[in-house]
């Protein structure tokens, strides 16, 4: 495993194993929203095609997303394992809500310099809002690709349990 994309539902905890795994495998961790929102007001990266292109070309590597629709293809034509974490919304939920409520209190500074705020929980882009709203249109998207003869070459494991996860993990 040199090229790992690490995919799942907003809140199932895509960044923390891409950074174990990348931390284990020695390889450079990318998080896709860091990419994407490069700027304040949730500005969005103008050039992110030009800068995944350029990471993926790299011999390893973990990205933490299914990827924007303009990356996605790049992403999976490049990767040689997808990590799907196929958690249920009983799990994501709690820990969504929990890591905004976290963000929004501490004013946590994230990707561009920008900030959960209190009125950014009444959006349908608030993570919460979209982690309920995307969870079943995500999984439909990602299981499609899984079986789509195109991505054959790749090793999918799919992990539809945190328990299942960690055992994964501690067996790399």
């Amino acid at each position: 495993m040199r090229r790992i994309l690490v995919v799942g539902v907003t809140g199932a905890g895509k960044t923390t194993l891409a950074r174990a795994l990348g931390g284990r495998l020695g390889v450079p961790c990318h998080e896709m929203d860091a990419l994407y929102f490069n700027g304040p007001g949730w500005a969005v990266n103008g050039r992110l095609a030009e800068d995944v292109s350029s990471l993926v070309a790299e011999p390893g590597w973990v990205f933490d997303s299914l990827g924007c629709p303009e990356v996605r293809d790049l992403l999976w034509d490049r990767a040689g394992t997808v990590v799907w974490l196929d958690y249920p919304r009983r799990v994501v939920m709690p820990r969504v809500l929990w890591r905004s409520l976290r963000r929004t209190v501490t004013r946590e500074v994230l990707f561009g310099g920008n900030r959960e705020t209190w009125a950014g929980w009444l959006s349908r882009e608030h993570p919460a809002w979209w982690a309920w709203s995307q969870h079943a249109p995500r999984r439909r998207e990602i299981g499609r690709r899984a079986s789509d003869p195109r991505f054959a070459p790749l090793d999918v494991i799919r992990l539809g349990h945190p328990k299942d996860t960690a055992a994964w993990l501690a067996s790399l």
